[in-house]
């Protein structure tokens, strides 16, 4: 039985830590699809902040978030921490690049014009404070939030892989600081009209989309956490939701190869708190909705609102994280083909709750760095691109000389 256990705990740290390598591997997808966004004078600018966003995410959540979400500490002797073939351990590697994942979608949202060490001061802050706070609530049951909604509606907010958890946090932590940041210079006219800014490489672009929808199977699969609870319907349902997210948004969004790349992403946002529980053909619908949801709210802010979300984070993460934990508690019901165990009201609460920590804390952190050291780079700096201001290089930088 000995010799069982240890088997099963070194398939459990390998299992986990496959799932923490593709998901720390979904940050290059993060990288390059701000890359390709982003004007070619910012390029390098976008590389630096996702790669340091991982280093400080993975310092902040050690010393502090981890502690704050799980009350485990790591101040420990090796043996003890070496315990089931270090299992804790790699549960952390696991779980921070989730967490370092909040930087990097509000990254693409404040893209062009954010000073670096203010958004690098922020990800310690995400990461180490506000993130782990409702991760906690969430998915270590504290505070007694998920023991309410169990007493109260039957059933606790359910968040398999992070719809709401890492994704409508991510996005309306983006939210809050874009609007704190404002819009970049000459995106709209004092006449009212909007100038399109065209993205810089649709190829790098794309790179980051393919990579994030392979890592994406990590993120929701590993979720498990352990190998007994591997679900073949999860990677199901994840594969699912992302076609349909590419079919919906090609036909909404006209063939537009923006909103195709990102129409696999916010089919696999969607699916991510239900894709334990909800039936295959029910992942079709949430990731076709999601598509849909993401084109029109991103022309919405873009045009409409007059909301300079560069890359379309807080439609893409934002509204359709929250959107698929709502989902969630719809057609994870068993009179609608699911595995049961959801309940809608408790899925209302917890997305709510989240939505409203994200964005209050969200705006009360930017607001707070743009009164001490501001937060938004000089017109002068924003003009030149951020390459070149921030970092002293371009991104090619041999074709600068000719």
């Amino acid at each position: 039985m000995e010799e069982l256990q240890t088997l099963k705990n070194g398939a459990d740290v390998l299992f986990l830590t496959l799932g923490a390598v593709m998901v720390l591997a979904m940050h290059a997808g993060f990288a390059f699809l701000e890359v390709g966004t982003v004007r070619t004078k910012n390029q390098v600018n976008a590389l630096s902040k996702i790669l340091v966003d991982v280093a400080i995410a993975i310092m902040a959540y050690f010393f502090i978030g981890y502690f704050l979400s799980y009350g485990i500490s790591f101040y420990k002797p090796v043996p003890e921490l070496n315990i089931a073939s270090g299992y804790e351990l790699v549960k952390f590697f696991f779980l921070v690049t989730f967490a370092a994942a909040i930087p990097a979608i509000v990254s693409g949202g404040v893209a062009e014009r954010i000073k670096f060490n203010a958004h690098l001061i922020a990800t310690f802050f995400l990461a180490a404070l506000l993130y782990p706070f409702f991760e906690g609530i969430t998915w270590n049951s504290n505070y007694g939030f998920q023991g309410f909604l169990e007493k109260t509606f039957g059933f606790g907010f359910h968040d398999f892989a992070g719809s709401v958890v890492v994704h409508a946090f991510g996005g309306f932590v983006g939210l809050a600081a874009i609007l704190v940041l404002g819009p970049r210079m000459g995106k709209y006219m004092k006449d009212g009209k909007v100038n399109f800014i065209p993205v810089s490489n649709i190829p790098f672009l794309a790179l980051g989309s393919w990579i994030l929808c392979i890592g994406w199977f990590g993120f929701n699969v590993m979720s498990a956490q352990a190998i007994e609870g591997i679900s073949g319907l999860v990677a199901m349902n994840s594969l699912f939701a992302m076609a349909a997210g590419i079919f919906t948004s090609l036909i909404i969004g006209k063939n537009d190869p923006g909103f195709i790349h990102n129409g696999a992403l916010a089919g696999l946002v969607a699916i991510c708190a239900g894709s334990d529980v909800v039936h295959p053909i029910s992942a079709m619908i949430i990731g076709g909705v999601a598509g849909i949801l993401f084109v029109k709210f991103f022309i919405l802010c873009q045009n409409k609102w007059k909301i300079d979300d560069v890359l379309g984070v807080w439609p893409l993460h934002g509204i359709c994280g929250a959107f698929g934990g709502i989902a969630a508690g719809v057609f994870g019901l068993e009179a609608l083909g699911g595995a049961g165990g959801v309940s809608l009201m408790s899925q209302l609460f917890g997305t709510i709750l989240g939505v409203i920590i994200a964005f209050v804390g969200g705006y009360i952190l930017y607001k707070a760095l743009d009164a001490i050291i501001g937060i938004r780079v000089s017109e002068d700096e924003e003009y030149a691109g951020l390459d070149i201001s921030v970092h002293n290089i371009q991104a090619y930088p041999e074709e600068s000389k000719l």
